[in-house]
């Protein structure tokens, strides 16, 4: 059976000190506050907007949630975001995606000052990731980096296979899988041979939002699975990308869904907004 890889241990080490940083914004007269945008109702979306509230609310962290009709007109939405951009009194915006179809995702996220995007998505934190300049990497990307560096796993020479292009996980992961010295395949939907290049890896991090898609046929002894896509089924019980009680049976790691990444996003989240506030009123 394989080591089974939870994100609570990481998401508490990467929280160790940002109560402290809270209260001392707190002496200076700044209470750090994230403003979340949801459109529609997407369960996986409202999961984690579920998720990052008790998370933040833990730290000292205010939130408010910002949600809208899904038939939400795209200069409305825009709207939205200048007014968090322009409120002194909120430190870091975040954007659920996907967004319905009449609207556009990139201007939407690109719209955000780059002072209050603590998720990474606007372009210039997204070619810092690129460029390897300091700014605020994504949180899904950068959970899966803290999470093999708290358990040991090596990063420098390993072959990773990252499931999933987006501009949101893939493509960026990639990017700091690559400073650390990494060899990287990038998979999508695609690829020839699927099965062939997760299991010629030593590391697979699966990102494409497809239940069940990484399998037993996907891996080999020894390998470790990150396991990023989460996904709501009609039940409302959150699904991964890996068949996790098959593919735990021969992978030597492997994390779960729930329980994994998405436990670390919510603390890495509130490390980049307390970052960010602190610049904000310095």
């Amino acid at each position: 059976m394989a080591r089974i890889l939870y994100g609570k241990p990481v998401a508490e080490a990467i929280s160790d000190n940002i109560y402290n940083r809270v209260l001392r914004l707190n002496e200076k007269g700044v209470y750090p506050a994230l403003a979340i945008i949801r459109v529609g109702n997407n369960s996986s979306q409202t999961a984690y907007e579920r998720t990052a509230v008790r998370r933040m609310a833990k730290l000292g962290i205010d939130v408010q949630c910002l949600s809208f009709e899904e038939d939400i007109s795209e200069p409305n939405l825009l709207a939205a975001v200048e007014r968090i951009n322009t409120d002194p009194n909120i430190h870091g915006c975040i954007v659920l995606l996907p967004l319905p179809k009449h609207i556009n995702s990139r201007l939407i996220c690109s719209h955000i000052t780059p002072m209050k995007d603590v998720d990474g998505v606007t372009g210039d934190s997204i070619s810092a990731v690129f460029l390897g300049e300091s700014g605020f990497s994504p949180c899904a990307p950068g959970s899966c980096i803290a999470l093999l560096d708290y358990y040991g796993i090596q990063i420098s020479g390993k072959k990773v296979c990252v499931v999933g292009r987006s501009l949101v996980v893939g493509r960026p992961l990639a990017m700091l899988l690559l400073a650390r010295d990494a060899t990287v395949t990038i998979c999508h939907s695609a690829t020839p041979d699927l099965a062939a290049e997760c299991r010629n890896s030593d590391i697979i991090i699966s990102a494409a939002g497809s239940p069940g898609l990484i399998t037993a046929d996907h891996v080999s002894p020894g390998l470790t699975v990150i396991d990023v896509g989460i996904t709501a089924g009609p039940d409302g019980i959150l699904n991964g990308d890996v068949a996790f009680e098959e593919v735990s049976k021969t992978v030597s790691a492997i994390t779960p869904v729930p329980g994994g990444i998405g436990v670390i996003a919510g603390s890495f989240l509130a490390r980049n907004l307390i970052s960010a506030a602190e610049k904000l009123t310095s």
